[in-house]
């Protein structure tokens, strides 16, 4: 397996560098959520092809590898976050604070947890609930759909911790240009 090569690159401030980098993947994990989201919605296309008894379990299946891809770039950022941590110095270490508690705190849980149903028995009673109301094939649906609302809601906070830390480390100028 090759290694993360990190976040620095060989021109100007390392710390921007990090930081430009870093939030165009977490740009790409949400937009890996977006996907599954937009696949979803997509389902109603495929309405006149495939039975519901096909085409609602392929919903909670777009929803388990959207959450698990987007678990996965989770923590090839952490890694890469780290391998650039790790050539830094001490100085420059101490501005990613936020960042690197995100990672320390997030995900609070493994996706083995997040997909075992007894693990998650609120999740579990609700996903029952919103399929005695709808179809029972809508159970799992649910369910899945909140695992995904867990992997968004994690991004978000990554994506508050990086905004914060752009906020100080860059200029407005550099911000405006960087944003084009």
């Amino acid at each position: 397996m090759a290694q993360d090569k990190g976040y620095l690159d060989q021109s100007g401030n390392q710390v921007v560098a990090i930081v430009k980098n870093l939030d165009r993947d977490v740009e790409r994990g949400e937009d890996t959520l977006m996907l599954g989201y937009g696949l979803v919605l997509l389902a109603p296309a495929f309405a006149p092809l495939l039975p519901p008894s096909i085409l609602l379990p392929l919903m909670a299946i777009t929803f388990a590898v959207s959450a698990t891809v987007a678990r996965l770039h989770f923590y090839k950022m952490a890694r890469k976050l780290s391998v650039s941590l790790a050539e830094l110095e001490s100085r420059d270490k101490h501005t990613f604070k936020p960042i690197t508690d995100v990672f320390d705190e997030h995900p609070q849980q493994t996706l083995a947890v997040a997909f075992n149903p007894l693990k998650n028995l609120k999740r579990t009673w609700k996903s029952i609930l919103g399929g005695l109301m709808i179809n029972p094939f809508w159970g799992p649906i649910f369910y899945m759909l909140g695992v995904q609302f867990v992997e968004d809601k994690q991004l978000v906070v990554l994506n508050k911790a990086v905004i914060q830390v752009e906020d100080k480390v860059m200029p407005i100028v550099l911000r405006d240009d960087w944003s084009e």
